[in-house]
């Protein structure tokens, strides 16, 4: 089958490997549309040691069953599928316990570090355990449907924060878990959603999908700003979707007294605390790791149209033209927002 393979940092290579063989409780899934994902484009240079090489990258993803394993029920050849990025066992503490984000066997599909190896989604197939994948309506494009694990993060993410109706929020960062996140606040009742960036393009589209009021932090303070806005009370929650260490500290200080920050994002591995700010307000700073069954909740948002994915799809590309999109993205990506990959080279 044909893959695209990074065999050293910064190098891709469209390649032949062998189709992946499938166990009794997996299913053969044939890639209609793999999306390329920032943690792509950010592992391609080994800055977040998560993509060590050789690796075939990928983790958002959609297609059809080619076939399935002797125990697998409920699924069968031809069906639209698409699945969890992360790779859980279901049956340790944390899996019962319903938190299979942090299942004590995870792996990662299009993941390689020092823990272990998994090959993803660009690739004509993946070898995937049943028990991840959720059926996709025919409603549905299989581009649309590779954006249910992106939107998946963002909606954990709301999810796991204390929002509640008619509360101010702050999002920092629009690109595409960005833009989502701010979908799902308003979609959860906040009145004002104020959204952070600093490309003039990516706050417009801010605009366009509802942000109540933008900042462009190149020519003025996130907080200040914030604060004017909302009356110098702060925001009630806000959301990092980027992680740098001035990003995690602008989604702190523009806090209300008692508010919460939420961090997505983590290109930082380390970034320093405001603490004094921290115990005196009375604030809550958690992380946010991936999804946790939020899938069905996805589908059903984007299957009614709640949720806008397909202005955030900008291109749809062959796995032959992998590399120079994966240029593009990095470097700053021009109009575009997501780029998904057609191992079939078919429309999507």
């Amino acid at each position: 089958m044909k893959a695209v393979m990074m065999p050293e940092y910064n190098v891709l290579e469209l390649r032949e490997i062998p189709v992946p063989e499938y166990g009794p409780d997996e299913v053969l899934v044939r890639i209609r549309a793999t999306g390329i994902c920032g943690s792509d484009v950010h592992g391609l240079d080994g800055s977040t040691g998560r993509r060590i090489p050789p690796l075939v990258m990928g983790h958002e993803a959609s297609g059809t069953i080619e076939a399935v394993g002797v125990n697998v029920a409920g699924y069968l050849p031809g069906d639209h599928v698409t699945f969890d990025s992360t790779i859980y066992c279901g049956t340790c503490r944390a899996c019962r316990n319903g938190d299979v984000n942090f299942c004590e066997n995870r792996q990662v599909l299009g993941v390689a570090c020092d823990e272990y190896s998994r090959q993803g989604t660009f690739a004509e197939f993946a070898a995937l355990p049943s028990h991840i994948l959720y059926k996709i309506p025919l409603g549905l494009s299989f581009a649309e449907a590779a954006m249910i694990e992106p939107l998946s993060v963002a909606v954990h993410a709301v999810s796991i924060t204390p929002v509640a109706l008619a509360d101010t929020a702050l999002v920092i960062g629009a690109g595409v878990i960005g833009l989502m996140t701010l979908q799902v606040l308003l979609h959860a009742g906040c009145s004002r959603v104020i959204v952070v960036d600093i490309d003039p393009r990516r706050l417009k589209k801010a605009e366009q999908m509802g942000a109540w009021r933008t900042v462009d932090s190149r020519h003025a303070d996130p907080e200040d700003a914030i604060s004017r806005m909302n009356g110098s009370k702060g925001a009630d929650v806000s959301f990092d979707a980027v992680g740098l260490a001035d990003t995690v500290r602008s989604s702190i200080n523009a806090l209300r007294r008692g508010g919460t920050a939420t961090i997505i994002g983590n290109l930082t591995p380390e970034v320093g605390l405001p603490l004094q700010m921290v115990v005196s307000r009375q604030l809550r700073i958690q992380g946010s790791n991936a999804s946790s069954g939020e899938y069905p909740a996805c589908i059903r948002m984007m299957e009614s149209g709640q949720i806008d994915v397909k202005s955030l799809i900008s291109r749809v590309a062959p796995l032959e033209e992998a590399d120079r999109w994966f240029r593009e993205l990095a470097s700053g990506g021009g109009d575009l927002w997501k780029v998904i990959l057609d191992p079939t080279g078919g429309s999507v």
